[in-house]
């Protein structure tokens, strides 16, 4: 469907998740890196390193989770990877 606005066409797409998942990607990400960057230097100030070690690895657990889930078909690698370790 074609629609002509003050002399320019306006073209009529199909919604889809593709503009949500760029702004996710482009926006959203990089807001909670900041914050929980911003909460580990206030709990590194306080002198609880040993809060902050842990809080570390589960927050590159949980990044590793977050670029497999971001990434199409790094699941399906993934999982090919760990079958090929099992297998040989």
């Amino acid at each position: 469907m074609t629609v002509t606005f003050l002399g320019a066409d306006l073209v009529a797409q199909a919604p889809g998740t593709g503009g949500l998942q760029g702004w996710i990607q482009d926006n959203i990400v990089p807001l909670i890196l900041l914050g929980i960057a911003i909460i580990m230097l206030w709990i590194g100030g306080r002198g609880d390193n040993a809060g902050v070690a842990r809080r570390a690895i589960g927050l590159i657990i949980g990044l590793i989770a977050l670029g497999i889930a971001l990434t199409p078909g790094a699941g399906a690698r993934v999982g090919a990877f760990f079958a090929q370790l099992i297998t040989g």
